[in-house]
């Protein structure tokens, strides 16, 4: 147990031993010159008291103070007391120490919080250094503006409590060597994990919001503004590397990348020797925007860097630990115009800003500090020693004075003064409950409370200040931050000012967490509209990010989206296809949807097939009914009266069945197409190829009594017609009840367009339908082409042969010609098949007859033939002997 508090120990005995020299030193300097009061007391010693029943000790920053570059020779050689350097005014912090006023003056005219005792207060200067800590805490500890280490010139131990650490190294200077007297310190500056650390800090606590969800309110302001490239400056200690770290996360998951990182060192105090150091270096950066993050005595070196009179032509965006407006008088705020500040989301406390109204020097004669400020801010005379006699601006009041100087509005750190106040009331309150509930202990004891006895009351306190928020003192219940979004406006050195332009709660939905009111930013001197804040120009819709090597995310190039692909945003990093309705226009920012395509029967192509397959199969219903009335003639009864019906039927429901490839596909349709397609067609084969058999056979079988003439019969043709016939409606038959066409959509053979098709369901059986069709019409060739040197007075082979041949190179060039088409030209391809085969074996094998029947009658008589027959029949006496060679009646 020894062993793990050593080291605290051991650090609390150092800062002691620290303490004693420094004490030593500056007693025996003061000794050494005679000196009873430093030079420079009023800047050192208790800038404000207000004396009390029970007093609270508090630090606030008053006066800045320049930092000699010889800071050996100044600790050294010059004298402490005689260390009156420039000292600067903090004008806008004077509004802390008459929160604190406010705070006390209200406390004591509450009849009920602190009945018939008073509080007073004692403010003093905080700078922030090392030394000057220290010695205004020995100072406040020692009573008087004495410096006498563990010995208080106060005429009574009245003080209870001490609030201060505007800065979390404030804080921990303070902290450690306050806790050596067990006194209660409340901080009022930023929230900071490290001093939750009890076993470190045992009498501190925080009074101000958890700013856990900050870096979040930031990234999201970028990721509202699409600022993708901006510049981060930051404080260069522990607080201000992990907030760093926690913003750069939170941006890369964001993809926002930091253009350059600034840390300014902490003990930085030498602001004019550091003229022309870190400004230039921002300026020069290529971000538009420039997020900051600090307190407000680190960060003015900023404000003595800057240029006067010269704009940045930057945006900054800082948090609310900076004061924005703070800067030296001599310095203009035109570099900072437009800029956004992050501030905590506070109420207004009640009466606060009317009693502002009625502070003057005239009210507090006893402030010696207030005179000071009222004759420095309201420039009434540099010689400080007339501030006794010369009243300056009696009338004048604290709204009249511009914001570099004061604010009426209470600051972050002022509300959170004013609940420290109150928290010790209430803890003080609690106490005396406690003590006039056991009177006999009142009356042995001291009715001052010690300081150690206030740790136990305060870690339970809570209440409801004067504004309606509710106050926690218990750590774990302190609320995190809501954050307000101020745009500073500046328009010369006296008119400058802090408009709420939006808010951020971290609580909310994302979406609603952010509300921003674009329309009443100012941007500062040359944009009217949202700056642009990126690596590289942005990609517009129809293209997309393409990363560049080497680079961070955001720097990249722009590169069109691949075909069928779009990008409908700004700064897309990948295309996307449209949906399988819709495809791409020409600049491939938009989906449009895609039309339906089909051969219609309304469009030209689709009239005009419709025209010729009528007209094709009219014309064979004619030829029919030419047929059926010449029905008795030597040329209709020669060739075969029942095939030539069924090839003429079957020819005529050829050219009726391609309109079922018109018109938008239906089940119906689709199961039809190319079944009744295939069907017809083969009986029409098969009557050619029946034909064509019997014609072979009726002029090599030619002897009466022989055996081989039964085969010269009408139901051996028919026979033939019917089996071709019959094996392929079984292959359909097959293919219907197997795997079936169906209507489908094709969306991606032609761009812009929907095929409704017909899909065949099985390719094998489609093409196994053609297949057998060939295969007929390739036997029927065979046969016709053995058949083309026989007498032709009643032969068909040789019309056979040609139609056969015209059939055959037809349906030989469908097939390459369907599979290198879609849509429409794949059903038009198949209807012009169909037509164009159709009339070759109409014009091939019909039309020669129909000529011989209507324009020639007079060779279609029986003398013409027998003559014709017999004068050719002696020519072929080789193969046939004209006494032998008789013709058959009819085949």
């Amino acid at each position: 147990m020894f062993r793990d508090m050593w080291p605290l120990v051991k650090r609390k005995i150092s800062l002691l031993l620290s303490v004693l020299l420094l004490s030593l030193l500056l007693q025996f300097t003061a000794s050494e010159n005679g000196i009873e009061e430093p030079l420079c007391f009023p800047q050192i010693s208790p800038s404000a008291v207000r004396n009390g029943d029970l007093m609270i000790g508090t630090f606030l920053p008053m006066y800045s103070v320049e930092v000699s570059s010889d800071i050996g020779a100044r600790r050294f050689g010059s004298k402490p007391h005689k260390d009156c350097r420039n000292y600067k005014w903090l004008y806008k912090n004077y509004q802390q120490a008459l929160t604190i006023m406010f705070a006390v003056e209200e406390i004591n005219k509450d009849p009920y919080l602190l009945a018939n005792i008073t509080l007073g207060f004692h403010i003093y200067n905080t700078y922030h250094s090392d030394e000057r800590t220290l010695e205004s805490s020995l100072r406040w500890l020692s009573g008087q503006g004495q410096l006498i280490p563990n010995y208080s010139c106060w005429e009574q131990d009245k003080a209870v409590a001490i609030i201060g650490g505007a800065t979390s190294a404030l804080s921990v200077q303070m902290g450690t060597l306050l806790d050596l007297y067990k006194y209660l310190q409340i901080t009022f500056g930023p929230y900071e994990p490290i001093l939750s650390d009890k076993l470190k800090f045992p009498s501190l606590y925080q009074m101000a919001p958890r700013d856990s969800s900050l870096h979040k309110g930031l990234v999201r302001l970028m990721t509202h503004f699409e600022w993708t490239w901006v510049g981060l400056i930051t404080v260069d200690d522990l607080r201000g590397e992990e907030f760093l770290q926690e913003l750069t996360l939170e941006m890369a998951n964001n993809g926002v990348c930091v253009s350059f990182t600034e840390k300014i060192p902490v003990s930085e105090r030498r602001h004019t020797e550091s003229h022309m150091t870190f400004m230039p270096r921002i300026m020069a950066s290529s971000s538009r925007v420039v997020f900051i993050h600090g307190d407000t005595d680190s960060l003015m070196i900023l404000r003595y860097s800057q240029f006067p009179l010269f704009p940045s032509y930057k945006v900054w965006v800082t948090t609310s630990n900076w004061d924005i407006t703070m800067r030296p008088k001599y310095i203009d705020g035109y570099n900072f115009h437009g800029a956004l500040a992050f501030s905590h989301l506070t109420s207004d406390v009640p009466g606060f800003k009317a009693f502002l109204r009625t502070v003057t020097p005239t009210k507090y004669s006893e402030d010696i500090v207030l005179k000071e400020f009222w004759h420095s801010a309201f420039r009434c005379t540099d010689e400080s020693e007339e501030l006794q006699q010369e009243e300056c601006s009696p009338n004048a009041s604290l709204e009249t004075l511009p914001l570099l100087y004061f604010d009426m509005t209470m600051s972050d750190m002022s509300y959170t003064l004013y609940n420290a106040v109150y928290a010790v009331a209430w803890t003080l309150h609690e106490i005396f409950l406690v003590k006039l509930d056991n009177e006999s202990k009142v009356e042995e004891e001291s009715w001052v409370p010690h300081p150690w006895q206030l740790h136990s009351f305060l870690k339970k306190i809570q209440f409801n200040n004067s504004a309606g928020d509710q106050v926690f003192m218990d750590e774990n219940r302190n609320p995190e931050a809501e954050y307000k979004i101020l745009n500073y406006v500046t328009f010369n050195k006296e008119v400058e000012a802090l408009l709420k332009v939006g808010q951020f709660n971290p609580k909310a939905q994302r979406g609603e967490d952010l509300i921003i009111n674009e329309e009443a930013i100012v941007w500062g001197w040359s944009n009217t509209k949202v700056p642009c804040a990126t690596c590289s120009e942005s990609c517009g819709p129809g293209f997309r990010q393409t990363p560049l090597e080497g680079e961070p995310i955001c720097c990249f190039n722009c590169s069109p989206c691949p075909e069928e692909e779009i990008s409908n945003q700004m700064n897309m990093k990948h295309c996307m296809r449209c949906p399988e309705d819709e495809y791409p226009n020409k600049e491939r920012n938009q989906c449009l949807p895609k039309t339906m395509t089909f051969l219609d029967a309304s469009e030209p192509l689709g009239m005009t097939l419709i025209c010729v397959a009528l007209s094709f199969s009219l014309m064979t219903s004619l030829i029919l009914c030419v047929f059926v009335k010449f029905r008795d003639t030597p040329i209709v009864k020669a060739n075969n009266r029942a095939l030539s019906y069924t090839f003429l039927i079957s020819l005529n429901f050829c050219f009726l069945c391609s309109l079922l490839f018109i018109a938008r596909p239906t089940a119906v349709t689709c199961l039809l197409r190319q079944t009744t397609f295939g069907i017809v067609f083969t009986v029409a084969v098969s009557s050619i190829l029946a034909k064509t058999i019997m014609v072979v056979l009726a002029f090599r079988v030619t002897t009466p009594a022989s055996r081989s003439r039964k085969w010269v019969q009408s139901r051996v043709s028919n026979s033939v017609v019917i089996i071709c016939s019959g094996i392929q409606v079984v292959l359909c038959g097959i293919w219907l009840g197997t795997s079936p066409p169906f209507p489908d959509m094709d969306p991606h053979s032609e761009p812009g367009h929907i095929i409704i098709k017909c899909n065949e369901g099985s390719d094998f059986a489609f093409y196994s339908v053609l297949g057998y069709m060939g295969f007929l019409s390739l036997c029927s060739f065979t046969v016709a082409f053995l058949a083309r040197s026989l007498p032709d007075t009643f032969n068909e082979a040789k019309f056979i042969t040609f139609s056969m041949l015209l059939f055959c190179s037809v349906w030989v060039s469908f097939l390459p010609t369907y599979q290198s088409t879609k849509g429409k030209a794949m059903v038009t391809v198949e209807i012009f098949s169909i037509l164009a085969s159709g009339a070759g074996l109409l014009g091939c094998i019909i039309i020669p007859k129909c000529y011989m029947i209507l324009l020639r009658p007079d060779k279609n008589t029986q003398e013409s033939i027998k003559s014709k027959v017999i004068s050719r029949g002696n020519k072929h006496s080789g193969s046939l002997s004209g006494n032998s060679y008789q013709r058959p009646n009819q085949f």
